[in-house]
């Protein structure tokens, strides 16, 4: 009888780990979770085990005395303001992980990467952009970059398993009301006014159905070992126009353009080049932004019903 593969998702109970749990439950694979809180109701899965352990701890990693097949690294403070957690979180804690399953003949390693690594890097953005630390004003995109490059020196000393997802804007039901796509919907949703900035930048909006696919893919790929990938869609929409268009479907919501100045820093079309996934792994995204957004806005429309 073949043996059920086992995986342990760091994060569990975030957006991300969520979908990932769902779709992991669903090929029969035995599910572990790990995070600093229990699950919220609206994302509690009953036959996921939920584990309470903060990764940056190394004593506490060091006790999961269990094997896996799987490890995914969704793990990571969410305020990135606090620049301490942030980097304790993202980088410490990702080197904890690493390290204490280096020797655990464990199968794949995917760790979250994100957009915010390549800096200032013009758009469509490559997996072989040079980036340094140094470069990069955030101590969240310094913590990222930092933990890839010590995973891809792993995998280059130890051969350990890894990949990293650079990830965009993911967005879907169930994400939380931090992030612009659930803001915008529940000040319309609400009939609210709300300060914008001019909306005339651009951005990479992936569905999280296709973030998941991606993940799947590259657990079970032997080819994408040591290797960085790119996960958006390719191109990239006006933040403006994604306002209009939940404004629309809601019909309601009063977006003050202008209030909101853009940072010293921001890049004014953000959107990587895909390429990479395509060729190795012939993965694509499937979902279009249009039925992703009226999706996400039933979701939320449903909790306000």
């Amino acid at each position: 009888m073949k043996q059920r593969k086992k995986i342990l998702i760091v994060g569990g109970t975030g957006f991300l780990g969520y979908y990932l749990c769902k779709e992991a439950l669903k090929r029969n694979w035995i599910v572990t979770s790990i995070s600093t809180k229990k699950p919220r109701k609206l994302r509690y899965l009953k036959k996921v085990e939920y584990l309470i352990c903060d990764i940056s701890k190394k004593n506490k990693v060091n006790n999961l005395n269990r094997n896996f097949n799987y490890i995914v690294n969704f793990g990571g403070y969410v305020d990135h303001k606090n620049k301490k957690r942030t980097y304790e979180s993202h980088y410490l804690g990702c080197k904890n992980l690493a390290d204490h399953f280096v020797n655990k003949k464990i199968e794949s390693f995917i760790q979250l990467g994100s957009s915010v690594e390549y800096g200032s890097v013009k758009s469509p953005q490559k997996e072989t952009s040079n980036t340094t630390v140094k470069k990069l004003k955030s101590m969240y995109g310094k913590s990222k970059l930092l933990a890839t490059n010590y995973l891809l020196e792993l995998h280059k000393q130890k051969n350990f398993p890894v990949t990293i997802l650079r990830l965009y804007l993911v967005y879907g039901p169930n994400q939380d009301v931090n992030r612009f796509i659930p803001i915008i919907i529940k000040g319309c949703l609400k009939d609210l006014d709300f300060d914008s900035s001019k909306g005339t930048q651009r951005r990479d909006f992936i569905y999280i159905s296709d973030v998941i696919d991606i993940i799947v893919k590259c657990l079970k790929s032997k080819k994408t070992k040591g290797h960085i990938f790119n996960v958006g869609t390719g191109s990239s929409v006006k933040i403006k126009e994604v306002i209009e268009y939940i404004k629309k479907m809601i019909q309601k919501g009063r977006p003050n353009y202008g209030k909101i100045k853009f940072r010293k820093d921001e890049i004014l079309n953000l959107y990587p080049s895909i390429n990479k996934a395509k060729k190795i792994i012939k993965w694509i995204p499937k979902k279009n932004f249009e039925l992703g957004l009226k999706k996400t806005i039933q979701y939320y429309k449903s909790l306000t019903d």
